[in-house]
């Protein structure tokens, strides 16, 4: 060897710190160009934030992005989640970046509730969901299938308003939240399923009216609730909170009966033969079903998941809905006489409220806007799931985030609403702003690709509920109740109900032949 060559070793430990050198100024330079995550809380080991979402999670993440702005990180347990808080995050998530964020997360809610991702809200981005999402928005919430069924959600509607003439006889107050609820059922039911399966006229002889309306309540709870085996999956198998053991006992429950309506469904199909003509929606779904030229096959698990989302989409918010409105009135009480003016000069007082009423209602559409900007159905819109790494704000949102969009807030927020906390309908009189998916301060149905297929019948029961109750009677509170004392409080879930059904007394404004079928 020449005296002055370095040894082979020595060589081949320049050339690797050579390596390890360019190696650590090429990951300097790529942490540098990746932009940093969003602010948030600093995460504890194991839980992350969880020990700061409170019983109300929507006023929790509301308090906690007060604090660390409109875009913000949580680690709720080892998920990653991202919340958008302003008019402006929720057109980054739901428009801009729509597709990036078009998925959902993998829950044991949408696993065991919902046919293990089968239906339209819980079934990840794909072709399966596309095709769910083109059906539902050409056959079952079609303009011409919606206002096919009108005459049903008008003899629902009479129904409801004869019933509660009956039971304010005398002053006697009501639970209004049992009237809503028994409405929005039975339109989705003869709707949906062809026939009536709650109150005096249910059809049903798998589970009881009672147990029914039991187990929507609790669907809407299991596929609302902060489940820790999602959020810490190695501790999944212990089911610490009970809320899979509930999950499965459930989705027995549902099947079961779901199964009997398909059956009833497939034998009068069997019986008409080739000149069936579908009278529901279960029928469309199996006629759908056997259609070869489908892209993916609709299973049967497909359509009782279908069928389940249409029973419980169609009834819990806008009964939750319309409780709000009435509760927040009763507050206001000069409301009432704008409404009545209203109703009285473009309906009369020898009819009740029909939908073509509606768009020359514009104050009564006003309250429903306002009711859904302050009292949200679903305050955080079901959560999104990020289908690749992205930038959002400046931020890094990497794939596999899980995103919510807090309208909750948005409808809060004093730089768009003046006087945010307060209820008042007139703010938007003479204003453009929707519920249809295009304005981004108020967006109770959610936007863009995910936005609820069918907000158009819900829209429809809200605002026509609403109406006829206003103009069929004068409301009030119990004796000895102040409107200043109405309890407000919230619970939580998918949806957010009031703590405390509604009570009031009810006194006819119409004729009671109004209401007779």
């Amino acid at each position: 060897m020449d005296g002055g060559a370095l040894p082979t070793w020595a060589l081949y430990a320049a050339a690797l710190l050579a390596s390890a050198a360019i190696l650590r100024v090429l990951l300097a330079s790529h942490r540098k160009e990746r932009p940093p995550p969003p602010p948030g809380p600093r995460p504890w080991p194991i839980v992350g934030s969880l020990h700061l979402i409170g019983e109300l999670p929507h006023r929790s993440i509301h308090e906690l992005s007060r604090k660390y702005g409109p875009i913000m990180q949580l680690y709720l347990g080892s998920q990653r989640v991202v919340v958008g808080s302003s008019v402006e995050m929720a057109t980054e998530f739901l428009k801009k970046q729509d597709l990036v964020f078009a998925s959902r997360p993998r829950t044991a809610a949408g696993k065991y509730t919902t046919y293990n991702y089968s239906d339209i809200a819980w079934a990840p981005y794909g072709p399966y969901w596309r095709q769910a999402r083109r059906l539902c928005l050409t056959e079952l919430f079609s303009a011409k299938r919606l206002d096919s069924y009108e005459y049903i959600r008008l003899e629902e509607t009479q129904r409801m308003l004869a019933r509660l003439a009956g039971a304010t006889t005398g002053g006697a107050a009501v639970l209004l939240k049992d009237h809503l609820n028994l409405l929005s059922l039975s339109v989705i039911s003869r709707m949906t399923l062809g026939k009536t399966y709650i109150g005096e006229e249910a059809a049903m002889d798998v589970v009881s009216p009672e147990e029914f309306k039991k187990m929507l309540d609790e669907f809407f709870l299991l596929n609302g609730v902060f489940n820790i085996g999602d959020m810490i999956p190695w501790l999944d198998f212990l089911d610490l909170q009970g809320y899979v053991r509930r999950m499965k006992a459930l989705s027995v429950k549902f099947d079961a009966f779901l199964d009997r309506v398909l059956e009833e469904h497939e034998d009068r199909r069997g019986r008409a033969g080739p000149e069936f003509v579908p009278a529901d929606m279960v029928d469309v779904l199996l006629q759908l079903a056997d259609d070869p030229n489908l892209s993916v096959k609709l299973t049967r698990d497909g359509v009782k998941g279908f069928t389940q989302d249409m029973i419980a989409g169609g009834t819990e918010t806008s009964a939750v809905t319309v409780e709000w409105a009435m509760a927040e009135i009763l507050r206001r009480p000069e409301i009432f006489e704008k409404a009545w003016e209203e109703l009285d000069r473009v309906v009369g007082r020898e009819r009740c409220v029909e939908e073509k009423d509606i768009p020359n209602l514009p104050f009564i559409e006003s309250i429903v806007k306002e009711t859904m900007r302050l009292h949200p159905a679903v305050p955080m819109l079901v959560p999104r799931y990020s289908r690749e790494d992205t930038t959002v704000a400046g931020y890094h949102v990497p794939a596999g985030t899980e995103v919510l969009v807090n309208v909750w807030t948005i409808g809060r927020d004093p730089a768009v609403w003046d006087s945010p906390e307060e209820f008042r309908p007139e703010r938007f009189e003479g204003r453009s702003v929707d519920v249809k998916g295009h304005d981004f301060e108020l967006l109770p149905f959610g936007a863009g690709r995910r936005m609820c297929p069918g907000y158009q019948l819900g829209l429809k029961m809200v605002q026509s509920s609403l109406a006829n109750l206003l103009h069929g009677f004068r409301w009030r509170l119990p004796e000895g109740a102040a409107p200043e004392d109405l309890n407000m409080e919230e619970l939580f879930g998918l949806t957010t109900p009031k703590k405390i059904p509604l009570e009031v007394v009810a006194e006819l404004r119409l004729a009671s032949q109004v209401y007779s079928l």
